[in-house]
């Protein structure tokens, strides 16, 4: 919808919500480990007081990662760039164009995201030009497992959202109440791909250049003094002049490449692609091939209509019932995806029909965006069809 449209549809207004009483707290950034994990699973376990501040500080963290945030981009991406559909009776209600907002983008990722994080909790109000406005709770400041909204992250006691009149309407809630999601499972080998980063690059650090030494008599201090300066100036000039009783040499290196690290950093890799896109897509440039992508983009396109049909039920039971109670929707809407199709399997299906049937060139027009027309007939001159029959 527009905003205009937006204006003219939404009945109930809400400028101010619970977002903005909450108070945020500045994040410590500090190196993590398994042991930290573990910590923060604990104290998410807690029955009493369960809380997942660190384990969604970590979640945040682990996120910095390069082929993590890929194959989560490639997952996400594969179901917004699916196009939908609103439809009343099986019949379409509103224009697709018209629901291509940023709140509704906005809502698929947070509904999406809850598979990733296990929770989410959205709240909507409308802005001051009547626009409709999404806004993540912060994952730090909600227990889901009690139903609480923190206002500070130190609290004990909150909202029970829950019982609020606002839930199921300006409160919407996706997941599970004690899912850890998938980013759970990706952080062990997070983790451990920045130890092996880590160690691999302090081997090129330290054994990049093999080290150097010179012997000289260090009882004298002018000598001792001479050999600093020139071991710290060949960098730049690559000679120095040392006295007869002096004697420099490199040092033996390391025999070692970081095969070790790059084994780990690899499987590292690839078990965080096992994680979120179900298989290995286009990393193994080694041992790839056409077969073994195809059979990896096949398992991707199964975890893909998966997340589909898990959207549509948000929609149907969640977002869709809310944003009628608000004005924003009319009633009797079922959302779904639209079905992908295959343009070069169907081309082949129009070929192989063509000698049999008739294709509308209409259609042809719309659906492969070639400019089509009717072959013309043959036809024979009368005298020499006349003559060739006489």
């Amino acid at each position: 919808m527009t905003a205009k449209s937006n204006k003219k549809k939404i009945t109930s207004q809400r400028r101010d919500g619970y977002y903005s009483r909450l108070t945020p707290k500045a994040v410590s950034r500090t190196r993590s480990d398994i042991a930290t994990w573990q910590s923060a699973l604990k104290a998410a376990d807690n029955i009493d007081n369960p809380k997942r501040v660190r384990l969604t500080q970590l979640y945040n963290d682990i996120q910095t990662d390069a082929l993590l945030a890929s194959q989560i981009e490639l997952r996400r991406n594969a179901l917004l760039g699916t196009s939908f559909s609103l439809k009343k009776d099986g019949k379409l209600a509103i224009e697709t164009e018209r629901l291509k907002t940023p709140a509704i983008t906005e809502l698929t990722i947070h509904c999406f995201d809850a598979i990733l994080h296990g929770h989410s909790l959205v709240e909507l109000t409308t802005s001051p030009a009547g626009d409709l406005a999404v806004n993540l709770m912060p994952r730090t400041h909600v227990i889901p497992e009690k139903g609480l909204l923190l206002y500070s992250v130190d609290a004990i006691d909150g909202v029970s959202y829950r019982n609020t009149p606002e839930y199921g309407t300006w409160l919407l809630e996706f997941g599970s109440s004690h899912d850890y999601g998938l980013l759970n499972k990706t952080v062990p080998h997070v983790l451990f791909k920045r130890f092996a980063q880590s160690c691999w690059s302090e081997l090129c650090e330290i054994y990049g250049i093999p080290p150097r030494y010179l012997k000289t008599d260090t009882q004298d201090p002018a000598m001792l003094a001479r050999a600093e300066t020139m071991m710290r100036d060949m960098g730049a000039a690559a000679w120095l002049v040392i006295d007869e009783n002096e004697e420099f040499q490199f040092a033996q290196g390391a025999n070692t490449n970081g095969d070790v690290y790059r084994n780990l950093i690899s499987l590292c890799n690839s078990e965080m692609s096992m994680v979120i896109t179900g298989a290995i897509l286009g990393q193994d440039t080694v041992n790839g091939n056409r077969s073994k992508e195809e059979s990896s983009l096949r398992l991707f396109d199964k975890i893909a209509t998966a997340d589909r049909a898990r959207i549509e039920g948000c929609y149907n039971h969640i977002i869709i019932p809310a944003l009628v109670r608000i004005g924003y929707l009319p009633e009797g809407l079922t959302f779904s995806f639209d079905k992908e199709e295959d343009p070069e399997k169907m081309w082949k299906m129009v070929t192989d029909i063509l000698p049999y049937k008739d294709v509308p060139n209409q259609w042809i027009k719309e659906k492969f965006g070639i400019d089509v027309v009717d072959k013309q007939a043959l036809s024979m001159p009368t005298d020499l069809s006349a003559r060739f029959f006489a």
